[in-house]
């Protein structure tokens, strides 16, 4: 219900501390859920082709660096989109590159489900990466700019549990093509219903979303900015006699240099690392968990299948487990944590999976994909998307999407080739150096932006003279 007394707003920060000290409305909420829906898309898009790897492999005569290839443009065209839409997200606005990348999503996914040659295929899966590059920076800031303060952590966090729902959805909707005898076209049934999840999310995007007020707090007039906090809180609100137009956002000028300088250097070092190397473990295991469940159970699409649905399920637990941590423990000391499971668990996979006892290979891909889910795999992009204000979050974001598709990049293309020289369990040891260097590097870089209102130091971010200083830091 809107408030009897309008509330009185002097300046841009004004708006900015309503946001962080108000709770999130029922309309917030919509718009939240909404974003995060643009992260099930993600997720289904860039996992839907695993579970048909081998049908993939031969109707199309590929090698293993031709899968590895076929999978890593997708990442690579993502980290296109993500280079290019973090800047013009900061530009432009949250609302507008919402609605252009998904369009990009609903095309490619239908490109992609029908293309009937190689050249077709990659050229699909390119486009659908570009889309999703230009989709999570602006998913993930709308959920910062969207929450307040002492719940900003949590609400970001649930982006990763989102992903593992859609990589288990990916299981349950190929099923049923399964079951019905379409063996040989089942990628692309799945490939094709992510065409149909990210048009739903489009209608539903065109329907509640609004600009982002901390965003317009920036760029828009101050009046202008007023109605859109009006609109998104549904209050009273009036601009004060004595209050000064401020000039506009410096925004425009800025470069992804901005994140280099000064005190945010070393917090954009931390998440390269985490993003990088969270992304490499997982497009290495996670995505060809299909191909690995038939090296397990047997082969079969139905054991791809299943181990599609099982696995994930620990991904999905340690995913909703580290959102509600988040506020309590910090991403830094989720990352630790997450980081020494996945060690431990790649190494005696490696050691013990070529044992007869098949429950041992089970428990450590299960800890893995746990691991990674409470762990590095949800805190990179967080760490990326809450280390910034306002000014430079679509940057920060952006260059962590980028980031992390280097690292999927890596992870795609070097795991079928790995796998076909050394087996399987070799290739879970050879592994274990990824997360062993985010681990060292979380525990050697001290920064930590939960309990940090980092909206309250912009002004400092924009020197870039100044040296790294410890009174600018909060650590913990």
């Amino acid at each position: 219900m809107a408030s009897a007394q309008p509330h009185v707003i002097q300046s841009r920060q004004d708006i900015i501390n309503f946001v962080n000290s108000n709770p999130v409305t029922s309309k917030s909420w919509k718009i939240i859920l909404v974003a995060l829906g643009g992260i099930f898309v993600d997720a289904y898009d860039f996992t839907s082709l695993g579970i048909g790897a081998d049908q993939l492999k031969e109707q199309f005569n590929l090698s293993p660096a031709g899968l590895g290839s076929l999978t890593a443009i997708m990442a690579l065209g993502a980290l296109l989109g993500a280079t290019v839409g973090g800047y013009y997200t900061d530009k432009f606005g949250r609302n507008k590159m919402f609605l252009i990348d998904l369009f990009f999503m609903v095309f490619s996914a239908l490109g992609t489900a029908l293309a009937t040659d190689l050249v077709w295929l990659f050229i699909f899966r390119f486009l659908m990466g570009v889309g999703v590059g230009l989709d999570v920076p602006v998913a993930l800031s709308f959920i910062a700019e969207f929450s307040n303060l002492k719940k900003k952590g949590q609400y970001v966090n649930l982006w990763c549990p989102l992903w593992y729902v859609a990589a288990t959805v990916t299981g349950l909707v190929v099923l049923p093509f399964y079951l019905l005898g379409q063996h040989e076209d089942i990628w692309r049934w799945s490939v094709g219903f992510g065409a149909v999840a990210a048009l739903i999310v489009l209608i539903l995007r065109y329907r509640y979303m609004d600009e982002s007020p901390m965003w317009a707090a920036h760029h828009l007039p101050l009046k202008e900015a007023v109605k859109v906090l009006e609109k998104t809180y549904d209050i009273k609100v009036t601009v004060a006699k004595n209050a000064k137009e401020e000039p506009l956002s410096r925004s425009k000028k800025l470069s992804y240099k901005a994140i280099f300088q000064g005190k945010y250097r070393a917090r954009t070092f931390l998440a390269s690392i985490i993003t990088a190397t969270q992304s490499m473990q997982y497009f290495a295991v996670g995505f060809y968990i299909p191909t690995i469940s038939t090296l397990i159970f047997g082969k079969g699409m139905i054991y791809a299948i299943i181990g599609t649905l099982f696995f994930n399920l620990f991904g999905i637990i340690g995913g909703f487990t580290q959102s509600r941590l988040t506020e309590q423990v910090g991403i830094r000391k989720l990352a630790i944590t997450g980081y020494t499971i996945c060690s431990l668990s790649l190494v005696l996979m490696g050691l013990t999976g070529d044992t007869h006892f098949i429950a041992l290979p089970i428990l450590f891909i299960a800890l893995f994909i746990f691991g990674q889910s409470f762990g590095p795999g949800a805190q990179g992009m967080t760490m990326a998307t809450l280390s910034y204000p306002t000014e430079l979050r679509g940057l920060g974001s952006g260059w962590g999407q980028g980031t992390t598709r280097i690292g999927s990049i890596l992870g795609f293309y070097l795991f079928p080739v790995v796998l076909s020289i050394g087996g399987i369990y070799t290739t879970f040891l050879v592994l274990t150096i990824v997360p062993v260097i985010g681990l060292i590097a979380t525990i050697l870089i001290k920064w930590e932006p939960i309990g940090t209102d980092v909206e309250k130091e912009e002004e400092q971010g924009f020197e870039s003279n100044k040296s790294f200083s410890k009174k600018s830091e909060v650590y913990h």
